[in-house]
């Protein structure tokens, strides 16, 4: 209603200036202007809840490169960029958007895709949402996998991916792989992840043959493909969706699996289950409570780190 409202006084002010309105007390607008001028309005107002709906938008401000690789590798010789908000417009796709860039995080140039800090952000959500993106690039987000795809899809590159964890107790552990890529919409982005290096296991894959994520598409509570059809059997509890298991957080999962990076952020919300999960980080054969998580993206153009 404050768009429709401002759209009015926009208008008006335009035609105004060319003396064709003037709003009375008496409202002698003729009832064709008063149509005329209506149409008008609900058009701008449709075209401002399309820009605020719409994930690609049109922005005009010059891109800083293809993604955070890109940027740091063409920043300058002589200076370093910071960590922070930059435009990019991955090869091959039409549209630029924001992302949040880490510069300092092993040697930099990583695009941030999730970051969970302290629980301000409900990562409960639909499909629409995790295609489009949510949360405040700045804190606690989730890219979405639409850009997620352009930056993985562009011609003659590979990635690494980063996962960093912290427990509630302060430690810290990684888990890393290379050439990390997901397909498009229509196979609802199938993750496919190589070879892994780390410290806190690879819960991906997971210990078990059952438990592999790897090559599965994406789920959430109203879009199942976690192969739980009817039902599987996950820590001797029947379930007919992991997503639903897991507190309605959006994954990979398979039957259910052993990673889950956006479930409830336990310490904030106080709840014992469906939790932060990376199974595989453990002490004293317990899994690892975590308190922050994030997954980052970088171009692969050396051997993997150490």
């Amino acid at each position: 209603m404050m768009h429709l409202y401002a759209a009015i006084l926009i208008f008006c002010h335009i035609v105004f200036h060319r003396g064709e309105c003037t709003l009375t007390s008496d409202y002698s607008m003729p009832s064709a202007k008063v149509s005329e001028l209506t149409n008008k309005v609900l058009l701008l107002n449709a075209e401002v809840l399309k820009k605020q709906t719409d994930p690609f938008l049109h922005r005009p401000f010059q891109t800083h490169g293809y993604d955070c690789t890109d940027i740091k590798d063409n920043f300058g010789p002589n200076s370093k960029a910071p960590s922070g908000i930059y435009i990019i417009q991955p090869e091959g796709t039409h549209f630029p958007f924001e992302a949040f860039c880490d510069m300092d995080y092993r040697g930099g140039g990583w695009t941030v895709l999730q970051k969970r800090i302290d629980g301000t952000i409900d990562f409960q959500r639909t499909w629409l949402d995790y295609m489009d993106g949510f949360g405040e690039l700045s804190g606690e987000f989730w890219l979405g996998l639409r850009k997620t795809f352009c930056v993985l899809n562009q011609k003659n590159t590979s990635f690494m991916l980063n996962i960093a964890l912290e427990a509630e107790d302060g430690s810290f552990a990684y888990a890393t792989y290379d050439n990390f890529w997901i397909e498009d919409e229509k196979t609802a982005f199938i993750m496919h992840v190589g070879r892994y290096f780390g410290t806190a296991g690879d819960a991906i894959r997971g210990n078990r043959k059952e438990d592999n994520q790897n090559a599965m598409p994406f789920s959430t509570y109203d879009m199942d493909n976690d192969n739980c059809y009817p039902s599987c059997s996950f820590n001797d509890t029947k379930v007919t969706s992991c997503s639903q298991h897991r507190s309605r957080s959006g994954w990979w999962f398979n039957k259910c699996g052993s990673a889950n990076l956006n479930g409830v952020h336990r310490v904030t919300r106080g709840v014992e289950i469906s939790g932060i999960q990376w199974d595989t980080w453990m002490e004293n054969n317990s899994s690892i409570k975590i308190k922050s998580a994030s997954m980052k993206i970088k171009r692969t153009h050396y051997p993997f780190f150490k």
